[in-house]
């Protein structure tokens, strides 16, 4: 993963709000493969929304889980609502064109909520991630696939939490908190 700046905007992505009932209640339904401590029940609230079909993607509840393992690993503990949309290479092409100018796909891109003073929701932001730069990338790098979705997950959540990798010191400690929240889930350095 480049070292690159994440996208930083003022609004939320227009095509996850209003998530279907079904994206809602799948999204929490408690994942049984995490060695992390769970959140209590209702901590994290994740939609989910699909631009490419759903074949060979992870579930709803692995979406859920890294969620979590992301808030746990960044020792959030209030509650946390966030969308992540699924997007085809159009799509993600024009996100990253529209609010980071740069005219191509990208794996993972972050939108973090503004919200105005003295309103006080869970809302951290928006994800959208580009499931073809996600199985190119997997493939590419000689890891699984579902490791990888896990990995980018979790970096754009850390993303929404406010990290970031602009400056090297920030980007070593992103990392190591990457490194350990994915070695939590069974999941091998993506950095090594």
């Amino acid at each position: 993963m480049s070292r690159q700046s994440r996208a930083s905007v003022h609004q939320e992505l227009p095509a996850v709000v209003g998530a279907s009932s079904a994206a809602k209640a799948a999204s929490r339904v408690r994942p049984k493969a995490s060695r992390l401590k769970p959140l209590p029940q209702g901590n994290a609230t994740v939609h989910l929304g699909y631009a490419v079909p759903r074949n060979g993607l992870p579930a709803p509840t692995s979406f859920r889980c890294w969620v979590e393992a992301a808030l746990r690993g960044a020792k959030r503990r209030k509650p946390a609502e966030l969308a992540i949309r699924i997007v085809d290479a159009d799509e993600g092409r024009a996100l990253n064109h529209d609010y980071r100018g740069k005219d191509y796909a990208t794996n993972v891109l972050s939108f973090p909520a503004e919200l105005p003073p003295g309103v006080a929701l869970p809302l951290i932001g928006d994800l959208a991630i580009c499931a073809s730069v996600v199985l190119r990338e997997a493939a590419e790098q000689g890891k699984l696939a579902r490791d990888h979705w896990a990995h980018l997950t979790i970096h754009g959540v850390l993303h929404l939490l406010g990290y970031d990798h602009i400056e090297d010191g920030e980007a070593e400690a992103m990392e190591a908190l990457e490194t350990r929240i994915l070695a939590g889930l069974g999941i091998a350095d993506p950095y090594a």
